[in-house]
């Protein structure tokens, strides 16, 4: 295997179908134990330990032999950041930009790659996998703003010490004007197709100004992970700069990384501090470029020498630490003499065509501008594709949703979101609403209550279903058995009779309304057994009370004459009693030795103030056993009646009307009705008969 293939493999995370087979293989470059440790940094896995002898390959090698191991234990040697070879830097860079020449430009940019024929986010068996776009180069064809660009308001001149053909270092000059398409030097060439036999430069206005800030602002399109930035210059390396990064577009800016012979004096920092788990977000400043600078090349690896970085995925704050969208170099200063040239230039007799000679020597350049990382998917996706807006965005599986798949996509929030990782991939499930519902939301008290197993709540259930997973009935239906959960009718309507039920809700398994006393039936709309039908909404069945021929059949002599039922209705008779009334009999039941008839008074001709029978309305008739026995009177529940008695009873325990021997009740007829109304109005009239003492 060469050494390309190993370290996407292991160190990038690349599938093997993704570095293309004819590579070469990697020279035998020797390389010490702390350079083969600063690959391993930069290019974002571990390598073990080996000797100085090993090349690339052997220590690669050797790196996926421990891979492999089931244990979780890895020991890594310690990094060393101040040897950083020319060779190594080299090795490094070509493995990450040489393959997109090879590949028509497919490794510079995951968004113009083919969707693979399996998708790399599940495995052959369908289950979901962690997944990650290809590695790439993310400043590739990307925009670069600069704050100052030589030849820009004209022609300016500018010198370089460079090698001329005899091997001797002399001092070249040329002119930059931004007109002129050969000796223009614009920011955009520094993520073009980088040809090291032809190296094209930016290149900033020459000046001996200090402090004189220069700025490079690249926009990568959207949030990715990065494991470096590498910076080729063309001229000298900058003495001071600062690397920032942006996570929200450029509108806010995070300190990443500083360079300065002087860190406490330029930047305010300790140089060169111990990194531990408790700073290893933190930006630091080192002045390693100064010491190795034959490379004229700057890198910056995000997770070097970071102690977390070898549990990357259990490391939220590293994971938020590589994160950028955006990244702005600040060059604060060239050389630690310019101070001194700045000074030079106000004093007075100065030769300043000697300044301006020096002047032509400060400027900053740079050919190329690497950003080495990968799409930010959260492990969600393997590419990224432009969108309906034209954005870059995550081509999200798993039932993700979002730019970087950072959230779960609507409906599909059983679980809470998580970042993929190699042990579990964290799909997004959907809730569970038995196709009652479109909408969910999460309830992390329920997860919680539930083992960590779901908590989804159902949102709006549709099909007359209720629950938070939309699976019973709501109340007024119950479940249909013949039917399953996931059917549209799978509730049906209670229909409880409105009279006859105490609600609208029934029984969910059998539909059984909850009906009033004495009230049966699936919807309760008719009278149980040993009861009858009532006019009342109230009780509407009441008990049938027992049939008067289970009575004692009493004798005609015990019986007597039976003056409740007179042979004619008289004046006289009318006026004697205290009230005359017309009612209909509603119902009757057994109440202690007596027949406790519901009657409703229809009509009252002439009654007491304040009476029972003056009062309108359902009204109860107390009837004694015997009377009934009798037949004295025959009353029978749904007739009416005409009823005239004294008011005499004062028993607390029968309120109402008693029935007596001094009462009379007759079956109302329209006969009956012209004899009352003339007795009524006789007696208005003062033609009633002369009253004598009725007997008690």
């Amino acid at each position: 295997m060469n050494g390309v293939l190993l370290i996407e493999r292991y160190c990038f995370g690349a599938r093997d179908n993704d570095v293309p087979a004819d590579l070469p293989s990697v020279p035998p470059f020797l390389l010490s134990a702390s350079s083969r440790a600063l690959v391993a940094t930069v290019s974002g896995c571990s390598l073990v330990e080996a000797p100085p002898s090993f090349p690339l390959i052997g220590a690669l090698e050797a790196a996926e032999t421990h891979f492999d191991r089931p244990s979780s234990e890895f020991r890594v040697p310690s990094l060393l950041r101040k040897e950083l070879t020319v060779i190594m830097w080299a090795l490094l860079i070509a493995l990450t930009l040489w393959s997109p020449l090879r590949t028509e430009g497919a490794y510079f940019s995951q968004f113009s790659m083919k969707e693979p024929d399996h998708d790399p986010c599940y495995d052959m068996a369908g289950r979901p996998v962690r997944c990650v776009p290809d590695f790439i180069n993310a400043a590739f064809g990307k925009p670069v703003i600069a704050s100052n660009t030589c030849g820009t308001s004209g022609p300016s001149k500018y010198c370089s010490i460079r090698e001329d053909a005899d091997g001797i270092l002399r001092e070249h000059c040329d002119t930059c004007d931004g007109s002129v398409r050969d000796k223009a030097h614009p920011a955009s060439l520094l993520t073009d197709l980088n040809n090291s036999q032809n190296m094209t430069c930016w290149m900033s206005e020459p000046s001996t100004d200090y402090p004189h800030n220069v700025t490079l602002t690249l926009s990568l399109g959207k949030k990715f992970e990065l494991t470096y930035i590498s910076m080729q210059f063309c001229h000298r390396l900058p003495d001071s700069m600062a690397i920032y990064k942006s996570t929200d577009g450029g509108k806010t800016w995070t300190p990443f990384q500083f360079y300065s012979t002087e860190c406490r004096n330029i930047y305010g920092r300790e140089p060169n501090v111990q990194i531990s788990k408790h700073n290893e977000q933190e930006a630091l400043c080192t002045d390693a470029h100064a010491l190795a600078p034959l490379a004229n090349r700057i890198a910056f690896a995000t997770l070097e020498g970071r102690p977390s970085s070898f549990e990357f995925e259990k490391s939220p704050v590293l994971q938020d630490w590589v994160t950028a969208s955006d990244i702005r170099i600040v060059f604060n200063r060239l050389s630690p003499d310019q101070a001194e040239l700045y000074g030079l230039t106000n004093d007075v007799g100065t030769n300043f065509t000697d300044l301006d000679v020096i002047k032509q020597r400060y400027y900053y350049s740079m050919g190329e501008l690497a950003v080495g990382g990968r799409c930010k998917c959260n492990g969600h996706s393997s590419r990224c594709v432009l969108d309906k807006m034209g954005k870059y965005t995550c081509d999200c599986k798993h039932n993700t949703a979002g730019a970087e798949c950072e959230r779960c996509k609507p409906f599909h929030y059983d679980r809470p979101w998580a970042r993929a990782t190699s042990e579990s991939a964290h799909e997004c499930v959907p809730c569970n609403c038995n196709l009652h519902a479109k909408k969910c939301r999460f309830s992390m008290d329920l997860y919680r209550l539930s083992g960590y197993k779901s908590g989804g709540v159902c949102v709006n259930c549709k099909h007359n279903t209720a629950g938070r997973n939309c699976h019973y009935c709501k109340p007024g239906y119950y479940r249909d058995s013949s039917r399953p959960i996931t059917h549209r009718k799978v509730c049906k309507s209670c229909n409880c009779h409105p009279v006859g039920s105490l609600s609208k809700s029934c029984n969910q398994t059998s539909g059984q309304c909850i009906c009033k006393p004495g009230v049966t039936g699936i919807t309760c709309n008719r009278c149980a057994k040993g009861f009858q039908q009532s006019q009342s909404p109230i009780n509407p069945c009441i008990p049938i009370l027992t049939n008067v021929n289970t009575f004692p059949i009493a004798a005609k002599d015990q019986c007597g004459k039976c003056r409740v039922i007179p042979k004619r209705m008289n004046q006289k008779k009318f006026c004697r009693r205290d009230y005359a009334i017309a009612v209909s009999v509603l119902g009757r039941e057994q109440t202690n030795g007596w027949i406790k008839f519901r009657i409703l008074i229809e009509d009252v001709f002439k009654a007491k103030s304040g009476s029972f029978a003056s009062r309108r309305g359902e009204q109860a008739l107390w009837v004694s056993y015997s009377s009934l026995a009798c037949k004295c009177p025959k009353v029978r529940v749904g007739r009416k009646y005409f009823l005239q008695g004294r008011d005499a009873s004062n028993d607390l325990s029968r309120p109402g009307i008693s029935l007596d021997n001094h009462s009379i009740m007759l079956e109302w007829n329209e006969d009956l009705i012209e004899k009352i109304d003339r007795f009524a109005r006789r007696e208005h009239r003062g033609q009633c008969p002369m009253r004598r003492k009725m007997a008690p």
